[in-house]
């Protein structure tokens, strides 16, 4: 995948941490991962270590003075749009941070992800019982997420005999917004093995873990430190936090499978660019007991290409003459008689046509009379009687909208993934911001292994952009039925996308 050009500006990221002499772990590990992930990264030194890949040898702490001097700084002219909290080995500073951020977060709207390290990888422990008073009172009301191992977990928490759950919620009534528990630590409890590992995160009303395999390397230094990082960046970037932890974790797996030595220890994580391969993603693991995840659907053989949304039989017979290939059915409103009986003649108009005809929603009508497929947003597929659909024969299409709503996708093994919505859209109201067209590079990337679908305010002006990004097919809703000639657009739009696949043979 070629790079990304640079824009004008990236997002500004400030890791407020401590140095370390050996480059792969602190403060520059996290410059590295701000660089690697588009931002622009910033450092407010807490203390210089002299240490190498196999010891901490020792450290000494910043003066408190130019402590809140570098903070103060770069408020003035380089607000951040996220920031990452990682070795802070002394109370005083510790305390300060704390006032500091009281004082300025509310007011910049910056996200706060927090590593506790309280020892290093090598041995050295960091932990004073001052510290952790100050994290727990202090510091924890104001992070949005934490980051703690399992050890830290229980160390933070000051219930060591509680499970990693118990322990989590205690984080959560003190303050913290949300608990991402590494799994790097083996703890059956939270379904790790010899061979995965599992992160979990956790917050007030929801749970999910993130599942990988365990990569056996014995350059690892620095991977807490690099995963807190590249959430952080992606935070900036504007991810929801979900998303963030499942594109850190993306990215760690990436750098981990690529790490290399850098002395007689444990060498360096190899920082390259946004992780887009499915093998480096996690397995998204939910409280979907009601999903079937070892379904097979009937796949789709020739390529989606251009794919209309329109919402009566009576839009369907206006494009029939118009050869269209594919055309999903989504009907919002009507009485359930007058939807069934336009499902039954679209289907009926779809097979003496030769057309794909999706229904969207309604899954029981659509197998009923017999349509090709089954388009179904996030909310219905719990309700949806997957299995049904899959026995029909039925190809299935399903919404999404953000990295963790891709994983349960992928997860399904539908026959094709929409992705959106990509710009503003009149025609429904969303629950989520455009994604735009970074955004949709990136996860059509993911999903090179499954059919996609771009959806979402796509025009004939924004097309050739869309279409560029990797998708195989692109919907459209009102740049057809909007338009004063709606045979005429949708005709010039079918043209240009088929001599944009034409060409990619």
């Amino acid at each position: 995948m070629m790079p990304e050009p640079v824009s004008e500006t990236k997002p500004i990221v400030w890791t407020i941490a401590s140095s370390d002499s050996g480059g792969g772990a602190g403060i520059q590990a996290d410059l590295h991962t701000f660089n690697a992930l588009g931002c622009h990264g910033c450092s407010v030194i807490a203390a210089v270590t002299a240490q190498n890949s196999t010891e901490v040898v020792g450290y000494e702490t910043i003066s408190p003075a130019l402590f809140i001097t570098q903070l103060n700084c770069l408020i003035q002219d380089m607000p951040p749009a996220a920031v990452k909290i990682g070795l802070i080995p002394d109370a005083e500073l510790l305390t300060q941070l704390a006032n500091w951020l009281a004082q300025h977060k509310a007011q910049h709207q910056f996200v706060v992800i927090a590593d506790p390290v309280l020892s290093s990888s090598t041995g050295y422990n960091f932990v004073r019982q001052s510290t952790l008073q100050i994290w727990r009172q202090q510091l924890l009301p104001l992070v949005d997420l934490l980051t703690p191992n399992i050890p830290e977990l229980a160390l933070l928490s000051n219930l060591p005999h509680q499970n990693n759950d118990a322990q989590a919620q205690q984080l959560l009534q003190l303050g913290c917004q949300a608990i991402l528990v590494k799994g790097g630590h083996l703890d059956a409890s939270d379904n790790n093995t010899a061979d995965s590992v599992t992160d979990v995160l956790i917050t007030a009303d929801n749970r999910f873990r993130l599942k990988q395999p365990r990569l056996d390397v014995t350059h690892n230094h620095g991977t807490g430190c690099v995963l807190s990082s590249a959430i952080t960046a992606a935070c900036a970037h504007g991810y929801a936090l979900a998303d963030s932890a499942i594109i850190g974790r993306a990215y760690l797996q990436q750098a981990l499978s690529f790490s290399y030595a850098t002395g007689k220890g444990a060498g360096s994580l190899q920082h390259h660019g946004w992780p887009v391969s499915p093998d480096f993603f996690p397995q998204l693991q939910h409280n979907d007991a009601a999903i079937d995840y070892n379904l097979c659907f009937a796949g789709i053989t020739a390529p989606i290409g251009f794919y209309p949304v329109i919402d009566s039989v009576q839009w369907l017979k206006r494009l029939l003459p118009l050869e269209p290939d594919v055309i999903q059915l989504r009907i919002k409103q009507g009485t359930a008689e007058d939807i069934e009986q336009q499902i039954s003649e679209a289907v009926l108009l779809s097979r003496d046509y030769k057309l794909r005809l999706f229904i969207n929603d309604h899954w029981q009508l659509a197998i009923k009379y017999g349509a090709y497929g089954v388009h179904l947003g996030q909310e219905d597929l719990t309700t949806a009687d997957l299995a049904a659909i899959a026995s029909a024969g039925l190809r299935l299409g399903i919404s999404t909208h953000s990295y963790t709503e891709l994983l349960r996708a992928r997860q399904i093994r539908p026959s094709y993934i929409a992705l959106g919505h990509i710009f503003a859209t009149q025609t429904k109201q969303m629950p989520s911001q455009p994604q735009g067209i970074a955004r949709l590079k990136r996860y059509a990337a993911l999903c090179s292994d499954v059919a996609t679908v771009a959806i979402g305010g796509i025009n004939a002006e924004r097309i050739d952009a869309v279409l560029a990004c990797g998708v195989s097919g692109v919907a459209v809703v009102s740049a057809i039925t909007a338009q004063q000639q709606p045979e005429q657009a949708f005709s010039q739009l079918k043209q240009r996308v088929e001599q944009h696949y034409a060409h990619q043979v």
